[in-house]
């Protein structure tokens, strides 16, 4: 069923990224015919689109309804959201995602169109979303939610996520926990309501 269907497909994109993965080898693994697959999802493209959404949905998703995401508590929120964002960016499928999708930007246009859309615009949207409400709510002083919130996850986009790509070492769990905590207070320096 889906849930064979997505399995096979996040195994074939994270292993031979998007160009390589075909749709046929896919339909093969989850036990199901080539047209089964496009009754659920009109391409290819949409495919990849809805696997880089289940990838994503767990960042913001993951915490939507819990009260981790109280407008009234911005520095528990966002450091659950960093902490999640943060764990995402590290993992290895999400570096072969980003260095198979960067590889193919000349040519698949909609690949690159959908990894953009599920990816940094939907968690970059889904923050703003939470950082308008603190405002509203009178904890953060926000005047730009989507640029605060790009600024934000840009924080660990930096060299730890390079050397990633570039498959370097990467930092380790103590670094990763000292820049979430760096983040969040310069976040919040900016940010915060005076008291």
């Amino acid at each position: 069923g889906l849930i064979g269907i997505m399995e096979a497909a996040r195994s074939h994109f994270d292993g031979h990224g998007f160009e390589r993965t075909s749709v046929d080898a896919i339909a093969a693994d989850a036990g199901v015919s080539k047209m089964t697959i496009y009754s659920h999802f009109a391409s290819k493209e949409g495919l990849f689109e809805a696997v880089i959404r289940d990838r994503t949905d767990r960042v913001v998703g993951g915490l939507a309804g819990t009260e981790a995401l109280d407008p009234a508590q911005p520095r528990k929120a966002l450091l659950a959201i960093g902490g999640q964002f943060l764990t995402l960016a590290r993992e290895e499928a999400t570096l072969g995602q980003f260095r198979s999708v960067y590889g193919a930007a000349g040519t698949q246009r909609e690949a690159c169109r959908a990894f953009y859309r599920q990816g940094a615009d939907r968690l970059i949207s889904d923050l703003a979303a939470y950082l308008h409400r603190a405002d509203a709510a009178g904890t953060l002083n926000i005047r730009h939610p989507r640029q605060a919130a790009d600024l934000f996850l840009s924080m660990f986009l930096g060299d730890g996520h390079i050397r990633g790509l570039l498959m370097l070492d990467m930092p380790d769990a103590r670094e990763d926990r000292a820049l979430l905590r760096e983040a969040l207070r310069v976040f919040m320096a900016a940010y915060a309501k005076a008291p």
